[in-house]
């Protein structure tokens, strides 16, 4: 079996001649916008419109396999100096077309009977929800060429500051056992079964930051000052008030969700101090021991048995699950292994030209390396579902992103559960399932609650690193409460985590508790259904570019804006979380 990804499909390097002709073609296509643009008053509307749909999906196309491959080759190799100057020339191309494509955007946003064009329009019916959602973000359009100069200073404002906080966490050089490591790999032994590992690469990640720490928090300080800065302009309410109508959800799910989330933070806490107790602690769990295993999890996989062992959980829920994930195996879509330079954690990108996806993990062997496997591989799955739509309808706002990838979570949990020849199995599977979603819920929130604080206070003040390190202990405090030590917490979340650091996504947190409980909701529902739960699950995750996050849950009867739902998923973790301290 292959170690790392094939990217060859997409482009055979930057010498491919396929390669420039599509870096030409995107320049033609951005021509073709502009003139389009400039003759779109003398053409009748349903052509005008047609016509810049058509050649929107040209553009999109052109960028998105351009970037793709761009993004994925830095992902592996950070230090690619050639592919930054590419990704560069990319990004000026790209600004040079913005005022265009604003300016498209407005026409398409200006349609005042949609029903009547979509009647007479294949095409304009297909893309109906799109006119409809650009009528709404007309409203927070600056002049085109405002928005020009935006996209162009990006390249070295928040996009570079972006690019140097994925440098620096990639190539920092961590000495740890007398020897260098990456960043992942000690942030891997977080998982170790040697409770002396644990402490000793806790203690080394942490002095590591000491190296790049200030550079960081420079670059946060200016993504989030031009986030803000940028929000208003456009006349939004705040950051947050942004990201919500990207997200295509109101402020009323996102309220019920975390309201919920901080009633149920106590029954965390239990499981928490639970946990320190069994591995000798009285003050809580110190941040060493929070990924610590318990019960008998030594076992480890090869990629062979991870293979083998997700192919038979995953053909229990659907057939075409399992076929994906043979596929994704056998076709080189997946790169494994941690390297020095390679980014840290795991994602998914979507192939949509041939209808595949790449996934990029640090596979260690372990359950939780497994679990991460999964995870990534719902992404795909989702991504399999759009992926015969229309170009512009492929791009799903991200709450539901996370979705699809935590529900194979939890079926994994669930089947390896079943699976347990022992008590102590159970409860090393058990445990390894409530640390994640522990993450989910209570890291998330004390992420939402860093990120809040950060927008607010950088405002009135430069926030050093040890502010950033304060603010982070302080939200961590909220969160965990008494679950945690507080002589041993992590004041550098902020510094390794790259969802921070995009000048053009905030709040990438609470998606992922989203997706958690909501896949939750949606195991319920499964359980009660059985196989007719899976058509309807396939058909929502096609439909979520095309729907409103409330939309999706009313898709499957769910009330997304009722603070019941939240709660009843977070029973289901509470009644985890008494079986895993009754073991």
């Amino acid at each position: 079996m292959k170690t790392e990804w094939n990217l060859d499909l997409i482009y055979k390097g930057l010498e491919d001649p396929a390669y420039e002709a599509d870096m030409k073609a995107f320049e033609e296509a951005g021509a073709k916008m502009r003139e389009l643009v400039e003759k779109a008053p003398s053409l009748p509307e349903q052509e005008r419109i047609e016509s810049l749909l058509l050649c929107m999906e040209d553009y999109t196309k052109l960028v998105s396999r351009l970037s793709l491959y761009q993004g994925l080759c830095l992902s592996v190799n950070t230090e690619d100096g050639a592919m930054m100057a590419q990704q560069n020339r990319l990004m000026r191309i790209y600004s040079e077309c913005s005022a265009s494509t604003t300016a498209a955007q407005r026409i398409i946003g200006a349609v005042e009977d949609v029903d009547t064009l979509a009647a007479k329009s294949d095409l304009i019916r297909d893309y109906r929800y799109l006119i409809t959602e650009a009528k709404k973000q007309c409203a927070h359009l600056l002049s085109n060429e405002e928005e020009a100069m935006i996209a162009a200073m990006d390249m070295t404002g928040g996009g570079a500051w972006s690019t140097l906080q994925s440098y620096m966490t990639s190539t920092v050089k961590v000495d740890y056992d007398g020897k260098q490591v990456t960043l992942s790999e000690i942030r891997n032994l977080a998982y170790s079964p040697d409770a002396n590992v644990r402490k000793a690469a806790y203690d080394a990640e942490l002095a590591c930051y000491d190296k790049i720490a200030d550079s960081i928090a420079f670059a946060l300080n200016n993504i989030k000052n031009q986030v803000t800065m940028l929000s208003g302009k456009k006349g939004f309410a705040s950051p947050l008030a942004q990201t919500l109508e990207q997200a295509h959800m109101s402020r009323e799910t996102l309220d019920a969700m975390m309201s919920a989330i901080e009633e149920y933070l106590p029954v965390f806490r239990k499981y928490l101090k639970n946990k320190g107790e069994k591995l000798g602690h009285k003050n809580g769990l110190p941040w060493y021991d929070l990924f610590a295993p318990l019960g008998k999890s030594d076992k480890t996989y090869s990629l062979e048995e991870c293979r083998d062992y997700l192919l038979e959980c995953f053909g229990t829920l659907t057939p075409d699950m399992a076929a994906m994930m043979k596929e994704a195996f056998e076709n080189e879509w997946i790169d494994f292994y941690p390297k020095n330079g390679k980014q840290g954690g795991a994602f998914c990108a979507g192939v949509f030209d041939h209808k595949q996806s790449r996934i990029l993990t640090n596979y260690d062997g372990t359950f939780g390396a497994v679990d991460t496997l999964a995870h990534e591989l719902g992404h795909a799955f989702h991504n399999r579902q759009i992926e015969n739509e229309r170009p512009l309808n492929q791009d799903y706002p991200m709450p539901v992103a996370e979705t699809a990838s935590t529900f194979n979570e939890v079926h994994l949990g669930q089947y390896a559960l079943k699976k347990a020849a022992s008590d102590e199995e159970r409860l090393a599977l058990l445990e390894s399932d409530l640390r994640e979603k522990t993450q989910c819920v209570v890291d998330i929130y004390s992420r939402y609650l860093f990120e809040t604080a950060v927008f607010e206070q950088a405002q009135s003040r430069f926030l050093m690193a040890d502010d950033l390190k304060e603010i982070m202990l302080d939200s961590q405090r909220k969160a965990y409460g008494d679950g945690l030590d507080s002589d041993y917490m992590h004041p550098y979340m902020w510094a390794c985590k790259g969802h921070y650091y995009s000048s053009g996504l905030s709040f990438y947190n609470f998606p992922y508790a989203f997706g958690n409980l909501f896949a939750q909701g949606l195991y319920a529902l499964y359980l009660e259904q059985g196989d007719a739960f899976i058509a309807n699950y396939k058909e929502m995750l096609r439909t979520t570019p095309v729907h409103t996050i409330e939309e999706d849950g009313a898709q499957l009867g769910i009330d997304l804006t009722s603070k019941e739902f939240w709660k009843n998923s977070l029973q289901m973790v509470a009644d985890e979380i008494e079986e895993f301290c009754k073991l």
